[in-house]
Parts: C-alpha cells; sequence; structure tokens
C-alpha cells in the first residue's frame, strides 16, 4: 500500500511539522481511480492468488470454526481463514435529506444477507454513520477566489522502497550491496498537484441553520452515531454556533482535468437543492456544477470486544474482522487492520503462531488494543495521542522499529531489508562517533543537542550521509534523555503484558474482584494483564487480586 500511495501520489505532505517529531504525519493525495486500478493489477498478477468476484451472503461455520463463505450465486467457497472488511456494505443506507435508498455507497449495493448471518452467529451489530462531500466538475470552479495548498518538495513518500530511490547513490558509497534493481521503477512524486483553500460564509452557516430539520441527521431519519473527529457540516455549525467560518479544502480525485473535485468539509445529509444554495454560498464556488452530491451513510459495524488482539472472533475461530466493520473510520484505521487481519488469517492457515503488535511498539498495536479491550460507540479514528509511547512511535524509525516482524512474514525483499540494516548501522555508528569526538571542551554529541543546532551544522558531520539517517540522528540525539525514560516505562508495561491470563480463570468465582470489575472481565476476556489494567472499571486492586490468582496456579 506504501507503494502504491507513492506511485499514485498527487500531493504529499507531512502535517505538525512546526512540532516535534512524535507528531509528525506524512499524507498522500492519491489519485482513486489509478490507485485502484494499480493495486488490482499487482493481485491480479500475484502468483497463486485468485480473485473471485461475487456478493458474500453467508460465512459457513462448523463446530464454531469458520470454513468458508456463501455467495449469492449459492456457491461455497471453502477457506481455513475467512476475513470480513465489509467497509459501510452491511446494511448501508444512503441518506439525501429525508430521501433514503439501500446502498453500500460509493455506488456499491449493500450486504443484507451478510449482516443477517453475522446476527444469526450471535455477534451484536451496531449502527455507525459516516459521509462524504458532493463531488463537483473542475471547470466550474473558481480558483483564483482561494488559496493555493502545495505540496512538499522534496515530496516525503510513504514506503522504504521508494525513498530508498532517492538515497541509493549515497548509500552506494558505504555498501555496494544495498543496490536494488526494483528501485529503478519507483520514480514517484513528479508534477504534484495543489489542494486548494476557501471557507464557510455567514451566508452558509443561515443556510445551514435553516435547513436543519430538512437534514437526515438533524431531522430523526439516522440512528447510527457518526464520527466525532470529522463531523459533518451541519454538526460544525451547530456544535461550533460562535465560529463565523470553517475551512474548505477543495481536493482532486485524480489528475485527469475530468476528475472531480470535492469540497473537503462540507460532508452533509441535507437535499439536494440545500446544497446547491449552500455550497454556491463558498468564497469561489458560486457557480459549481454538481457530480454527485453530498450523502450520510448508516452501516452496520460489531463489538470489537469480540475479538482478540489478531483480529480474530472469540465466537468462530479462523474469522477475522478488519476495517470499518470493527467500528474504525475507513482511513489509515481500516487499511492498517486490512494488513493485521490479512496476515493473521494467513499464519493460521499455515498453522503458524499468530502476529500481535503490542501498543509499546506499534500505533496499530495501540488502535487494536483500544478496540477490544474499550470497544467504542462511534467510528474510531487514530491519534497520537491515544499513544502512551508516541516518542517511540515515530514515523521516521518505523522501517527499524518493525523490521523483526517484517523478516518473520518475509513481506520485504532482502535488499530492502539489507538497506535497512545498513541504515540502522549508519545511525548508530554516528551517534556513536559524535559521543567520541570532542569539539573545544565538548563532544559533537552536546552540541548537536542544543535546540538551534542541526546536523548539517555541526563541525565535520557527514555531507554523504542520506537524509533519513542525518534526520534520525539528530531525534535520536535531541530527545535521548526522553525517550531512554520512555523506553523503561515501555518495558515495565511489556512485562505486564507478558503475564497471560489462563483459561482457567473463571471470573465468576473470584469473589475478590469487585462486581462491575467481573462483568466488565467477563466481557472483554482479556489476554493478559496489561489489557486487563487498561479496561474501564477495573482498578489496580483487581489486578493485584488477579495477578495473585495467577501465581498461585488456583482461585
Amino acid at each position: 500500500m506504501g507503494i502504491n500511495a507513492d506511485c499514485t501520489g498527487l500531493q504529499f505532505k507531512t502535517l505538525n511539522m512546526s512540532r516535534g517529531p512524535a507528531v509528525w504525519a506524512t499524507r498522500v493525495q492519491c489519485d482513486k481511480k489509478e490507485y485502484s486500478n494499480r493495486m488490482r493489477r499487482v493481485i491480479e498478477n500475484t502468483p497463486n492468488l485468485t480473485l473471485i468476484e461475487g456478493e458474500v451472503i453467508e460465512v459457513k461455520v462448523d463446530s464454531k470454526k469458520a470454513v468458508g463463505v456463501r455467495l449469492s450465486t449459492n456457491e461455497v467457497i471453502f477457506s481455513d481463514a475467512v476475513v470480513i472488511t465489509t467497509g459501510t456494505s452491511m446494511r448501508g443506507l444512503i441518506f439525501i435529506g429525508h430521501e433514503k435508498k439501500e446502498s453500500g455507497g460509493d455506488h456499491r449495493p449493500a450486504a443484507n444477507k451478510l449482516s443477517s448471518s453475522l446476527d444469526k452467529l450471535g455477534f451484536e451489530l451496531i449502527r455507525l454513520k459516516t459521509g462524504t462531500p458532493p463531488r463537483l466538475y473542475r471547470e466550474s470552479i473558481d480558483f483564483g477566489r482561494m488559496i493555493c495548498q502545495p505540496g512538499q518538495e522534496p515530496p516525503p513518500f510513504f514506503s522504504f522502497s521508494t525513498k530508498m530511490f532517492h538515497v541509493e547513490q549515497s548509500l552506494m558509497t558505504y555498501n555496494e550491496s544495498v543496490k536494488c534493481s526494483t528501485w529503478n521503477n519507483l520514480r514517484c512524486g513528479a508534477k504534484q498537484i495543489p489542494c486548494w483553500m476557501s471557507h464557510t460564509t455567514e451566508r452558509t452557516h443561515e443556510i445551514i441553520r435553516n435547513n436543519l430539520s430538512r437534514s437526515a441527521l438533524y431531522g430523526g431519519d439516522i440512528s447510527g452515531v457518526g464520527v466525532r473527529y470529522c463531523p459533518s457540516i451541519e454538526d460544525k455549525i451547530v456544535k461550533f454556533s460562535s465560529a463565523t467560518q470553517h475551512h474548505v479544502m477543495l481536493e482532486p480525485e485524480g489528475k485527469d482535468p475530468n476528475d472531480w473535485w470535492y469540497p473537503n468539509g462540507l460532508s452533509n445529509s441535507l437535499p439536494r437543492e440545500i446544497q446547491d444554495e449552500l455550497v454556491h454560498s463558498v468564497p469561489g464556488l458560486e457557480k459549481a456544477e454538481f457530480a454527485q452530491y453530498a450523502y450520510a451513510i448508516e452501516y452496520d459495524s460489531i463489538d470489537a470486544r469480540e475479538l482478540n488482539h489478531c483480529l480474530e472472533s472469540k465466537r468462530v475461530e479462523g474469522l477475522y474482522f478488519a476495517g470499518q466493520i470493527n467500528g474504525t473510520t475507513g482511513y489509515e484505521e481500516a487499511a492498517a487492520q486490512g494488513i493485521l487481519a490479512g496476515i493473521n488469517a494467513a499464519l493460521k492457515s499455515k498453522s503458524e503462531k499468530p502476529m500481535i503488535l503490542s501498543r509499546q511498539e506499534a500505533y496499530i498495536g495501540v488502535m487494536v488494543d483500544d478496540l477490544v479491550t474499550k470497544g467504542t460507540q462511534e467510528p474510531y479514528r487514530m491519534f497520537t495521542s491515544r499513544a502512551e509511547r508516541r516518542l517511540l512511535l515515530r514515523q521516521d524509525n518505523a522501517h527499524i522499529r518493525l523490521m523483526p516482524y517484517a523478516e518473520r512474514i518475509r513481506t520485504v525483499q532482502n535488499e530492502v531489508m539489507n538497506s535497512i540494516k545498513v541504515l540502522k548501522k549508519l545511525v548508530d555508528d554516528e551517534i556513536l562517533r559524535l559521543k567520541n569526538t570532542r569539539c573545544g571542551e565538548k563532544t559533537l554529541f552536546n552540541l548537536l543537542s542544543r535546540p538551534e543546532m542541526s546536523y548539517d551544522r555541526l563541525p565535520d558531520s557527514k555531507s554523504w550521509l542520506p537524509p533519513p539517517v542525518k534526520e534520525e540522528v539528530e531525534i535520536l540525539v535531541k530527545y535521548e534523555g526522553y525517550i531512554e525514560q520512555e523506553k523503561r516505562m515501555a518495558e515495565r508495561a511489556i512485562r505486564e503484558e507478558s503475564v497471560k491470563i489462563p483459561k482457567w480463570v473463571d471470573y465468576r468465582k473470584i469473589t475478590a474482584l469487585r462486581y462491575e470489575s467481573r462483568e466488565k472481565l467477563i466481557k472483554v476476556m482479556p489476554e493478559n494483564l496489561g489489557q486487563a489494567a487498561r479496561i474501564s472499571g477495573v482498578n489496580p486492586a483487581d489486578i493485584a487480586v488477579l495477578s495473585l490468582i495467577i501465581k498461585r496456579g488456583r482461585i
């Protein structure tokens, strides 16, 4: 997915650069059609992978184990593992004003029978809601009345393979073995397309306030809970009534001049004629022509507390869930779950140990632990603030931090893995050199730790080092004390997570636990003490009791 995003990217930008590296986040605006088309070509040309198109209407289960799926054609596909990634399709309902129709969104049909199948298996289904802004024709937009938002140069890429193409020459001077023939095909990021910023007006707000009763969201048609952190424009006007304007970002769906543009920030569920008025009240959109109207969509998800940390159902062995069906949004949260569920389904079919990421070592771990421990009553979004160890979970060290997992599951080419190890050695060697090289009364390490100093300004800096190495060295030096402190705290948390809760533990029989704690523990069925401690309503005294029982080996 990282390579695909880089190869189909329209604009690249790292957000939050004015703040510390713990919150830096790379964002890529991709060509919607080309992203799908390119990934489909990859899938169709993958050896031993068969692509079957059809509607799944039932999960086949035998002795509490998933054995396959039934299609609408009545054909049964047998399998050792099943992954369900339905997005907004399950009993999907689209709303435009008080008008509604069954749909999975983006012109896909609703999957009603699959919802019924999961319901019969005993899964608790929850209704959630999201939405999308209208789509507009490019030639009808007056960009002259908006503020240009260009991409970042040089473009910050997602994939390590793409990044390595740009640092290959400098690495070659250090180690001839890093050359990778596949990098020659990864020339990405040329001719970025800018986004454009406009804003709502008092007239926009007046139109919405006068028509709230005609909105599906405020008119009582929708029962599902919406996204707190990506609210519709109706929600913004109601909940932030003192604001005189809200940002509207015009973003392209593709690089072709005929591709649609969408005003990000104007997601709504108002009738078409009201959408016309409100869009035309935004500077630059006075003459905008609609290719597609905005809509809200309501759909089924499950209670993710029914899953374990590898996203496998506790109720049905071999059945995995990923994406919006687990109560998250459909962006990177869904993509991350897809990776994890797919890897673990493959490992399951090979009778291998599952891959579980701790919240101390990956944002995927944080998100999955939140979902399976606490559940969610609204579409979940991942934020750096949700992670206790965000200074350790930086995007700049992801390739080093997750290298052992990549080696285990063999998802990275040997040449790329070798170059990661070379980069890590470069970082380690350079930090050691800085600690042992003096400049006057101080070491180079001490000099670089100063806020105003950068690596390139250091006396005796190595100009040939690749930019990723310089960046990593600078971060590790400047934040050394904080990083070491977080590592100690992470190690303590990992020790708690290493204490597994045996299957013989019956919370109903542990009378020393408070009644509320017993209820919560029975609901979640935590896998270890660390997870148990994070359940809302379970206090440290309960954990102490549980720890004692596990050590004793009996209730």
